[in-house]
């Protein structure tokens, strides 16, 4: 997945220090957090760096996070290989003209609700959640559901719910 307009609602906050601010969806990382339960692998392939996605990153254990990528496709294409993953088992979801050539690489290209025109264009599914707003929980929670998987997390992360409390 791409991150800002897709794991963030896209804007971008600078502080005095000149640090990078970022907001992240607490949905969207459970749904992270369900899609490795499951045994899947996440990524993300950015254009840009940020010190707040590498640490979203590593708190989400995403399997593998590439920043400042100039090619999201030889980005993904080296994810691919990385995690012995082919296209056609792979998402990738986007928002925004440089996410087309990432997004026409794989079988299943996401747009998120927000994304330009182009990418809605290109993409097999649209979320109804914006990025930033719950997306990348909506395709993992479709993907888990499709699977047969979903139910059964829900019931493991009840139960260990109800048994810390």
């Amino acid at each position: 997945m791409d991150v800002d307009g897709v794991l963030t609602d896209g804007q971008i906050i600078y502080g005095n220090n000149g640090q990078e601010l970022k907001a992240f969806n607490v949905q969207d990382g459970m749904g992270i957090t369900l899609a490795h339960r499951a045994g899947l692998y996440t990524a993300i392939v950015t254009g840009r760096t940020s010190e707040a996605v590498s640490r979203r990153a590593e708190e989400l254990r995403i399997t593998v996070c590439r920043q400042g990528v100039t090619s999201k496709r030889e980005g993904l294409e080296s994810v691919l290989q990385q995690l012995g993953v082919s296209p056609e088992e792979t998402v990738f979801i986007g928002d925004d003209l440089n996410d087309l050539p990432a997004m026409a690489l794989v079988d299943l290209p996401v747009a998120v609700a927000n994304a330009v025109v182009e990418v809605k264009q290109a993409a097999i599914f649209c979320t109804q959640a914006p990025g930033g707003r719950g997306a990348v929980r909506e395709v993992i929670e479709r993907i888990l559901k499709e699977q047969g998987l979903w139910e059964n997390l829900v019931k493991e992360v009840a139960a260990g719910a109800r048994t810390r409390q």
